[in-house]
């Protein structure tokens, strides 16, 4: 019987389900990726990630197969790093993940922008929209990291090279214009990718956010 809701939650609700997982990850990466059998799990949770997130794109305008065969690679590639230990495809891995997510985001917009009516899925699309694009642009700096390597600085170590979730919350930061955080882009390239998503995260709030904002207000005064 929990099974058959949960079912029936995923399909009235993909978005919320996507959210979930990809807020489960900002808490698991952090406890894992300095673990020796962290890559490994990381990888798995990845193309858990990468699967769930091509489901979603199914009840979107988006095209399933363009989603699926940017994902097939990238989970080909996290599962050769998983058990061969190849850094060498982290690259492009990586920008195969950010093209993904990124190619899943402007679904769920086109989803959210389709309608004329904000439904219970569309605002939890919103949130899963900021988080995919959050962590698209993650990949590209991790990407952009193993390209140019000291594009990124922190307080801490900083000629190390960044962690993931060191650059998540460089994307978080910049993409929600908080400004706050201790890594930094020094490089030409990587403060032009994040003047990018500066600008992204502005015209997401201006754009969606805004627009669901009124449908659901008028939806409201309409019931009065």
């Amino acid at each position: 019987m929990r099974y058959v809701r949960l079912l029936a939650l995923t399909r009235r609700h993909p978005s919320a389900i996507l959210l979930l997982v990809q807020l489960a990850g900002l808490l698991l990466y952090p406890l894992l990726e300095s673990t020796r059998s962290g890559p490994v799990v990381l990888s798995a949770f990845g193309i858990i990630v990468l699967v769930i997130t091509t489901g979603m794109v199914r009840s979107t305008p988006g095209l399933t197969w363009i989603s699926a065969c940017i994902a097939l690679p990238a989970i080909i590639m996290l599962a050769l790093q998983a058990v061969f230990d190849l850094p060498g495809l982290l690259p492009w891995s990586a920008g195969l993940e950010a093209l993904f997510y990124f190619y899943a985001a402007g679904s769920l917009i086109a989803y959210m922008m389709g309608d004329h009516h904000a439904t219970t899925d569309e605002l939890f699309a919103a949130g899963a929209t900021f988080t995919l694009l959050a962590w698209a642009f993650t990949y590209l700096f991790v990407m952009l990291q193993e390209l140019q390597p000291g594009s990124f600085a922190a307080a801490v170590n900083p000629e190390s090279p960044r962690s993931w979730t060191e650059l998540m919350f460089l994307s978080f930061a910049l993409l929600s214009s908080t400004g706050i955080g201790d890594v930094i882009p020094i490089k030409p390239l990587a403060r032009a990718l994040a003047s990018l998503e500066m600008f992204a995260g502005v015209m997401y709030l201006a754009a969606v956010v805004s627009r669901l904002i009124g449908l659901t207000l008028q939806r409201a005064s309409d019931r009065h």
